[in-house]
């Protein structure tokens, strides 16, 4: 190779990042969430379950106490910035097959609907380890730190236009 030839660009390591990536805009977020969210989405279909179904059932599961429907709902619409007639039309459909029951005033989730949640679980864990994996720790808290951020400034400028 002569001074006058360029060198050769080498391709990155498998998995690993480039150097020469372009600054996080809301374009990269949108692809990387879209990217993982393709991924979990095959998953659950494997378990018979939408990401919105999931993203419910997972609130009912984890609350401290079993919620009310309108808290349910009021929760994931938080998560998701969905239509509240949407969610109530995911609760009732997770109703229907057994994942959430109603209690009273409550929805708590079912054994089937933590079984569930664990099985797809351990189907995403591998997943997720491949994806997450080699990401130095300080590039993850760095990201985190600003998608928290982001995140914050979304939720205040959905709840300004939305009206709360």
């Amino acid at each position: 190779m002569t001074a006058s030839t360029p060198a050769t660009p080498t391709a990155p390591a498998a998995g690993a990042a480039t150097t020469d990536a372009p600054p996080a805009d809301a374009r990269a977020l949108g692809l990387a969430h879209y990217a993982a969210r393709g991924v979990l989405e095959q998953i659950l279909a494997r378990h018979g379950v939408t990401f919105q179904q999931q993203v419910v059932l997972r609130a009912a599961a984890t609350a401290q106490a079993p919620p009310t429907p309108e808290g349910l709902v009021a929760e994931v619409r938080g998560t998701l910035k969905a239509d509240p007639a949407d969610i109530r039309s995911v609760v009732d459909g997770l109703l229907v097959k057994g994942l959430l029951v109603a209690d009273g005033a409550h929805l708590p989730a079912t054994d089937a609907g933590r079984e569930l949640l664990a099985a797809v679980g351990a189907a995403v864990a591998p997943v997720s380890a491949r994806i997450w994996g080699g990401i130095p720790a300080d590039d993850l808290a760095a990201a985190g730190r600003v998608l928290a951020l982001v995140t914050e400034r979304a939720d205040a400028e959905f709840a300004a236009l939305t009206d709360g």
